[in-house]
């Protein structure tokens, strides 16, 4: 017996993709439903070799599902996620509304599935589980392993985010630019605050009183409440004419010594990562090539010889799929494989 799963914004691009990759991990479904708003009411979404019509949120009754993976931004399950979750469903939530929320726990099941173990106990849980921002989502996954054998100081990042992040907007505005460009048409900006086609924008989300962006302060305490709240990080975000794929420079300090062919050698055999790391011309692996795998992928390991313990790492993955959709069922997968969920009726 399968499981009955509702997908919430089934119409939008992570949504689109939570329905892919449900069908492509053979996720046990007995009935899968994709929701909308009532202005999608009708539309058809792909789920395998199927066709789903999309199904009003306001009217669809949650209490006949077991999973319900939201994908409708913050307002929707600020309002939605606990009156379903008062219904018995467990919500995995992709906005950012409840990350971080001290009793919803923020997972990346390659890091931190235990936590799931004892929330799933609680009497009195909300029934809403966090998934983090696809640019941490890949990070702690390079950095779990690495930490448990050799303990990680600080951490610097530079993200080179694509635009799929801003949502089909982003998209749509990179493609518009682009084209318009080559016709001397001006770039005028709509979604980002400055041209995207052919630039970087080293700004994402809002700015702060501290003077990061809120991009930037996500990464560093995703990372403290997923990994350890001792890790010291520092980010900055920047945007990139890239249409999917999000890239990182990472830079870590280590407590402990640790060369660049051990890291090398602990991140094969990790979870969730596949290093790529040929000295040589094309021995890394870039956004394109990145597109429509599961993986988060390392290349450029090599020993900082600034800092005592340091190591530089190129992370590199799909951040519609291990930054969101992915990484929401891959919670999913793991609460059934531990047998922390009761069904439905």
């Amino acid at each position: 017996m399968g499981y009955k799963v509702a997908v919430v914004g089934a119409t939008g691009n992570v949504g689109r993709e939570m329905l892919n990759i449900l069908a492509e991990r053979e996720f046990p479904v007995d009935e899968c439903f994709a929701i909308a708003s009532r202005k999608s009411m009708g539309v058809e979404v792909s789920f395998g070799d199927r066709t789903l019509k999309c199904k009003d949120l306001e009217q669809f009754d949650f209490s006949q599902v077991d999973f319900v993976l939201m994908s409708a931004g913050s307002a929707v399950s600020r309002e939605w996620s606990p009156r379903i979750g008062a219904l018995g469903s467990i919500v995995i939530d992709n906005s950012s509304c409840w990350r971080y929320d001290a009793e919803v726990p923020l997972i990346v099941p390659e890091v931190n599935a235990h936590v799931l173990v004892e929330y799933m106990a609680r009497n009195k849980r909300r029934n809403i589980i966090a998934n983090p921002n696809c640019s941490t989502a890949q990070l702690v996954v390079a950095l779990k392993p690495l930490h448990d054998v050799a303990r990680i100081k600080r951490v610097v990042v530079s993200t080179y985010q694509s635009v799929s992040g801003a949502g089909k907007e982003g998209l749509d505005e990179l493609w518009n630019q682009t084209k318009g460009i080559f016709v001397t048409d001006a770039p005028t900006p709509r979604k980002f605050p400055k041209q995207i086609a052919f630039n970087v924008i080293p700004h994402i989300d809002v700015f702060m009183d501290s003077g990061e962006t809120k991009e930037e302060w996500k990464m560093v305490v995703e990372t403290k409440k997923i990994l350890d709240p001792k890790i010291r990080l520092t980010a900055t975000c920047v945007r990139v004419p890239v249409f999917v794929g999000h890239s990182e420079a990472v830079n870590i300090e280590f407590e402990q010594p640790i060369s660049a062919e051990e890291v090398r050698e602990i991140l094969r055999e990790a979870p969730g990562c596949m290093v790529v790391d040929k000295r040589e011309d094309g021995g890394y692996v870039t956004p394109v090539e990145c597109v429509g795998d599961f993986a988060t992928f390392i290349s450029r390991i090599r020993e900082d010889s600034t800092i005592e313990n340091g190591i530089n790492l190129w992370v590199v993955s799909d951040n519609l799929r291990k930054g969101a959709a992915l990484n929401t069922v891959q919670i999913a997968e793991c609460l059934i494989n531990r047998g922390l969920l009761k069904k439905a009726a």
